[in-house]
């Protein structure tokens, strides 16, 4: 057996795991194998490390995690952050007040913690699908330090009109659409991608030799920047057309095939 990559990045919703937020076993086993024989494996999500810490224990692995969409990288072991982009709690107010105004759920994060203002019936199924208890908060005493992301979260026709108003005005903050069902506010630098070059650099591992995995378009800076960025078949099209190359979809477990045909091989 061969490994053709150091370091595997792989996105967690849409990608690993099925619609269903499941974990299929011969993707759980393809991907324990390549670590196995040396690869390190780096999650990268748009999720908080709360949320995607489960998914590296359901694969049994520890290490490092790229989350917030590269606004924090965080270390499993002892929780520590090794870098993260904080934002200006000044910037964020007005996206709050937007949301407030027409009933858009939203939450704020910081590296560790989830807080909301309140929560419906929908976002609750939503909180309980990626392992996620937001923590009720007031604001009326000012905003916590260290914010590195506002997600907000809707219908899919809700966040298309977000997405269109906020286009429409001029961003101090990057807007990322993580999902059909959500938008991410945060610093202009922080990106997957960004996050897997820092990353890299530390680990000394080039480019050359390293394999990303994706579905959707926060996912275009990471598979742009690996050296094979490859779509599931269940991205949307703008996301294929960055890839290197398509496999199948989530559902079909595609990621396993993936790494066994160009990351773990004969």
């Amino acid at each position: 057996m061969k490994l053709n990559y150091d370091l595997i990045a792989l996105d967690v919703d849409g990608t690993l795991l099925t619609d269903d937020h499941l974990l299929p076993v011969e993707v759980k086993e393809a991907v324990r194998e390549c670590a196995r024989m040396g690869a390190e494996i780096v999650l990268c999500t748009g999720r908080g490390p709360i949320g995607a810490f489960p998914v590296l224990e359901e694969l049994g692995l520890n290490g490092t995690l790229i989350t917030h969409n590269g606004a924090a990288t965080v270390e499993f072991e002892d929780r520590s952050i090794l870098f993260q982009f904080d934002i200006a709690k000044d910037l964020v107010e007005p996206y709050m007040t937007y949301c407030r105004a027409r009933g858009i759920h939203f939450d704020l994060n910081t590296a560790y913690e989830m807080m909301v203002e309140s929560v419906t019936e929908s976002a609750a199924e939503m909180y309980g699908l990626h392992k996620a208890t937001p923590e009720l908060r007031v604001f009326d005493q000012g905003l916590p330090d260290g914010l590195v992301k506002l997600s907000v979260f809707g219908t899919k026709e809700e966040i298309d009109a977000v997405q269109a108003d906020w286009e429409n005005e001029p961003l101090d903050l990057q807007l990322i659409r993580s999902g059909d069902l959500f938008i991410d506010i945060q610093h202009p630098e922080a990106s997957k991608g960004g996050a897997l070059r820092r990353l890299a650099e530390q680990r000394a591992v080039p480019r050359e030799r390293i394999l990303a995995i994706g579905n959707y378009f926060n996912d275009i800076s990471m598979l742009e920047f690996a050296g094979l960025g490859i779509a599931m078949g269940n991205s949307p099209e703008g996301v294929k057309e960055k890839a290197d190359l398509v496999i199948g979809t989530n559902n079909e477990g595609s990621v396993a095939e993936a790494l066994r045909a160009y990351a773990c091989n004969g």
